[in-house]
């Protein structure tokens, strides 16, 4: 089987490049990356040991495209992320579009040529903002609890959000570009008989990503928290009690080579991908994990709402277990120590990726 990445040398697609290879070492894995996203460029050495092939280009032009081989399947994992992404000033909105669709397009288009599979990588933006603010929710131990005693909207539970959740505008500029690259695949693979596997992933961790207060925070806290940079609550009274589920990209990359080596009838075509209930943590627990581990450190506090921000996004894989017996194998807390080994060894990794 022949794989290719796009942002091969990003955080999630050199950790699923090494995965696969590590996992049958027949794979062939090669891939893109435009290197833009600061620190990316060092994991080029790194996967040279696994013999990944990595090659300097761009998913936004068409002709990066033109003299790639044919592949059984193409993983996507090229994004401009983060829900600021377009109006935070450090990209633009048409830079956003053009990474983000133009370059699924382009993606689309190879993959119809060379006749590949697609695993698209979305996220948990797609969902109505307004929607994930409503939620009912209480406050318990330091973190916003989903209140299961008042009624729920369609597609939510205790197990979390479901793939039919309220993907009602507004859902960010950066989540609206991933829903219609979905919509895109989806048609292409009913069109062109092109097999296609959507995952909506939500927050993603563990050692070695680049990560910033807006993508990647549990590796953006754990690093700044043992340096002793300044951090803050921001939003929902200041008190850090908003809650995200971390999962590992090795967990990812198992659901991926499943969905590449098995059946393709499926009907369902779209999985919510997570570390579900047992793996969500508030900034404020978060917090809690980091002092006994170094220390204590000030937190800021800062009440005024942001636009895009919600208290509580917990994803429900249900569906990916239901469909191909999948659940994370690593634990929040595993994570977080591989997080702390990582933030002791490499004490200016905020620096080198950006992340300060």
């Amino acid at each position: 089987m022949r794989v290719f990445i796009t942002g091969i040398c990003g955080f999630v697609g050199s950790s699923i490049a090494k995965w696969l290879r590590g996992r049958d070492a027949s794979i062939q894995v090669f891939g893109l990356d435009n290197f833009l996203r600061t620190g990316s460029e060092s994991n080029r050495t790194k996967l040279r040991p696994f013999g990944v092939d990595v090659r300097h280009g761009d998913v936004r032009n068409a002709s990066d495209f033109e003299t790639l081989p044919s592949v059984d399947w193409v993983i996507d994992a090229a994004a401009v992320p983060g829900v600021l992404a377009g109006v935070d000033g450090m990209t633009s909105s048409r830079q956003l579009l053009e990474h983000n669709l133009q370059g699924t397009v382009n993606i689309l288009e190879y993959c119809k040529r060379t006749s590949a599979g697609l695993v698209l990588l979305s996220t948990s933006r797609v969902y109505g903002i307004h929607d994930l603010a409503s939620l009912p929710l209480t406050t318990r131990a330091g973190a916003f609890q989903l209140d299961v005693t008042q009624p729920l909207p369609v597609g939510i539970s205790a197990r979390g959000i479901g793939p039919d959740f309220s993907m009602s505008a507004p859902v960010s500029l950066y989540g609206s570009t991933k829903r219609a690259s979905e919509i895109l695949a989806l048609e292409y693979s009913e069109t062109f008989a092109m097999p296609v596997w959507i995952n909506r992933c939500g927050v993603l961790a563990g050692a070695g990503q680049f990560g910033t207060a807006e993508q990647g925070i549990f590796s953006f806290w754990v690093h700044a928290y043992a340096r002793k940079r300044p951090l803050r609550y921001i939003g929902f009274h200041g008190a850090g009690y908003q809650v995200r589920d971390a999962f590992h990209p090795d967990d990812l990359a198992a659901l991926i080579f499943t969905q590449m080596t098995g059946s393709h009838t499926q009907t369902e075509r779209i999985f919510n991908i997570g570390g579900g209930a047992e793996n969500a943590m508030s900034l404020a627990q978060l917090t809690k994990w980091c002092a006994a581990q170094f220390g204590t450190h000030s937190i800021a506090s800062d009440p005024t709402p942001r636009p895009f921000d919600i208290p509580w996004l917990v994803m429900d894989y249900s569906r990916a277990t239901d469909v191909f017996g999948w659940r994370p194998q690593r634990s929040v807390e595993t994570i977080l120590e591989d997080l702390k080994a990582h933030a002791e060894q490499n004490r200016h990794w905020l620096e080198l990726t950006g992340g300060m």
